[in-house]
């Protein structure tokens, strides 16, 4: 028969071996976790990121112009806008920088890995001269970056930008450095690309590199089909009529729920973007920012119920103050906060309101929420009014 002290001793060994046992587990399940874990700044997954390197559900980046006579530094600074933030807040850097939220959600394209993509512009990369308003197709640029679960659509404003996958790295053009520019970064489930897809056959774009792998295809049958009209034909923008149709809006829930409506029109469509579609459809009046030194600029138009003017002078969060023909950027603001439909529309797209674009496909994608419209409404300083008279907005508005 054993002693009590030689029970007591037993009991402490096979207690003492439970608790070896239950740290070997613990130790062993950190370590596989602290393995799985990505390096810092990596995406696990395509997304939209911010400055610091996390996933984000979408942000609005505006470049500012160069200031006249400054350093070129001075042109490629830039601010965000994104969820939690109540206004516009500086980069932490310069917009080229890879370690900046363009950079970081660019970054991914020039790795390895399974991924589809499409890049489009009016003006590539390989195509230097910026004054290039008689190319056929949409006047559009863009990235769609994706996997076999998500991914992001990139709506923007800068010629010559991105670089093609085969540049191995991300890098922003010398040509988008003197004036303001801006950008719309939607993060979306892999379901929606197809319709994205559509969207983008409207609007007929210069897809100057894409590529979607056959593990995709069956998921994005209008993104295979995209990609494949580009190698196949010498002139890559899409004019063939069994590829559009007039216009479409559409409704796309971000990964996170957010809903964004795309506007997508064609060459057909044969009017502008934002008078004749967007702000009856939105039911508000719009405040327009555009390239203004182009040839056949529309004028501010109140013919009709909603009126959209054009902008004279802004200063996005108060930074710097600029003139409209210093901003190559293309977006839209409600006047006020009002309208049948809750007014506080922001709208990035792609096309200017001219009247050769009228003939040509583009588009706008439009998001209701009162913290972005405060930021981007508060930029439009001074406005045209119906008159052809530019003073403050808010005046330009209340013309009949």
């Amino acid at each position: 028969m054993l002693s009590p002290s030689t029970v007591r001793c037993y009991r402490w060994e096979f207690e003492l071996h439970a608790v070896c046992r239950l740290i070997s587990t613990s130790m062993f399940v950190f370590v596989l976790l602290f393995l799985l874990q990505p390096a810092e700044g990596a995406n696990t997954t395509f997304s939209c990121s911010d400055d610091q390197g996390n996933a984000v559900d979408w942000f609005y980046l505006y470049k500012l112009p160069r200031p006249h006579e400054q350093p070129p530094e001075e042109g490629l600074k830039y601010l965000l806008l994104e969820e939690q933030s109540e206004g516009w807040t500086e980069g932490r850097g310069l917009v080229g920088d890879g370690t900046g939220a363009l950079g970081r959600s660019l970054g991914p394209l020039y790795e390895d890995g399974e991924l589809g993509y499409i890049l489009y512009n009016d003006q590539p990369p390989e195509q230097r001269r910026v004054n290039d308003a008689n190319r056929s197709g949409g006047h559009t640029k863009g990235v769609v970056l994706f996997d076999s679960r998500q991914g992001f659509w990139l709506v923007h404003s800068t010629p010559h930008f991105p670089p093609p996958k085969t540049e191995g790295k991300f890098s922003y053009p010398s040509s988008g450095i003197n004036n303001g520019q801006n950008f719309i970064c939607v993060t979306y489930p892999l379901e929606r690309f197809d319709t994205i897809g559509e969207q983008l056959k409207i609007n007929q774009p210069h897809i100057y590199d894409c590529d979607i792998p056959k593990s995709l295809t069956s998921s994005v049958p209008s993104m295979a089909e995209l990609c494949k009209h580009r190698h196949g034909q010498k002139n890559s923008s899409i004019t063939d009529g069994s590829f559009s149709s007039p216009n479409r809006s559409v409704s796309l829930l971000s990964l996170a729920g957010t809903e964004f409506i795309s506007f997508a029109k064609g060459a057909s469509f044969e009017n502008d973007l934002y008078h004749a579609w967007v702000a009856p459809t939105l039911q508000t009046d719009l405040l327009v920012q555009f390239w203004r030194r182009s040839t056949g600029v529309l004028p501010s138009d109140c013919s009709s119920k909603w009126k959209v003017l054009d902008m004279h002078l802004l200063s996005p969060g108060g930074q710097i103050t600029f003139k409209a023909t210093e901003d190559h950027s293309k977006w839209a603001a409600s006047a006020g906060g009002g309208g049948l439909r809750g007014g506080a529309w922001v709208c990035v797209g792609d096309i200017n309101r001219n009247e050769a674009e009228e003939k040509r496909g583009g588009g706008t994608v439009c998001r209701q929420d009162v913290a972005v419209w405060k930021a981007y409404r508060a930029a439009a300083l001074q406005c045209e009014s119906c008159s052809g008279e530019v003073e403050e907005c808010e005046s330009a508005r209340l013309y009949h």
